[in-house]
């Protein structure tokens, strides 16, 4: 049994146990069916209590940028979203300093509405020279709850197709801002990666969209895709890679720009640092891709100026 001293890790888990958790997460299953599942399967010497716990976010310890962190303006906006949601909040972040308008990135949460660690993504987007806006889709409901389990449940009282225009608002609300060059990309994690790859099929003016482990738009909509595309995938995600040899069947028909990575032995939300499925060298590789790609894709060489942090971005 695990203890403080010998702490459970990744490596203790079979792929059941992951899978088990995947479904928890992307699914009705409550807590209790939860954890009984994993009784029925968890390693000698290990309780299912400490496993459940292990696997849950911790979003605390995996703040990569934080909140008050002075290289960067960070503000909750709201913005009007005619056909979904009456008033939409999210944070709105860019660089301090800015001196000159700044392309933008809409940042699209997880099945939970806009938990700390998608505002940590939108904030790693602002440390890298761009405006980014993160929405909160469940602003309707009273916002993000404040811990997962009852995220799931309020963004499931929501409309899908009303949760695509309140993010397709965020995007026409970006790319009108001050502050923003008109020049707009999305990055959008799990349901985030589906609505990214949706807002592709609906948005001409869309510069650029980068879905992780997104499941793909209705295929008879591929043809309206004019948004150049990068594809994460996870390698053992078999729920979402189902779907994929159909759609990128159809990107190549319609002669459609787009980079698609499988990251072998991958789980999952490997980008999302706050639980086990994490894996850094991943997750790295696949966020210097995504930079890379909206350095390219929404600003031209000459407009690239050094960061907050002195680093000047390399355009690929």
């Amino acid at each position: 049994m695990s203890d403080d001293k010998n702490p459970i890790t990744a490596k203790d888990l079979n792929r059941e146990i992951f899978e088990i958790f995947d479904e928890y997460v992307h699914s009705p299953m409550s807590r209790r069916d939860f954890l009984n599942r994993v009784s029925k399967v968890a390693p000698a010497g290990l309780a299912a209590g400490a496993i459940v716990e292990f696997l849950l976010p911790k979003y605390a310890q995996a703040t990569q940028i934080a909140p008050d962190d002075d290289r960067l303006w960070s503000e909750t906006i709201s913005y009007t979203s005619v056909k979904g949601a009456d008033t939409m909040n999210g944070l709105l972040t860019r660089p301090a300093n800015a001196e000159t308008k700044l392309p933008g990135i809409i940042v699209v949460h997880e099945n939970r509405g806009l938990n700390p660690h998608i505002e940590d993504v939108a904030r790693r987007a602002g440390i890298a020279n761009f405006i980014a806006l993160a929405p909160d889709a469940l602003t309707p409901l009273g916002g993000y709850p404040g811990n997962d389990d009852a995220g799931r449940q309020l963004q499931r009282q929501r409309s899908a197709d009303d949760m695509l225009e309140d993010f397709i608002a965020a995007f026409w609300h970006l790319a009108t801002h001050p502050e923003c060059s008109g020049h707009v990309g999305v990055v959008g994690f799990c349901f985030g990666g589906g609505i990214a790859n949706q807002m592709a099929t609906r948005l001409p003016d869309l510069g650029a969209a980068v879905p992780f482990y997104g499941n793909e738009p209705p295929i008879d909509e591929v043809p309206e895709i004019q948004a150049p595309l990068l594809l994460h995938f996870a390698e053992l995600d078999n729920r979402i890679n189902a779907g994929w040899p159909a759609y990128e069947a159809a990107l190549q028909e319609h002669n459609k720009t787009y980079t698609a990575h499988i990251y072998a032995g991958m789980n999952h939300g490997f980008h999302n640092d706050t639980t086990p499925r994490y894996d850094e060298t991943s997750a790295v590789l696949a966020w210097e891709r995504t930079i890379d790609f909206f350095d390219t894709h929404l600003r031209i060489p000459e407009d690239i100026p050094e960061g907050p942090t002195g680093r000047r971005r390399v355009v690929q």
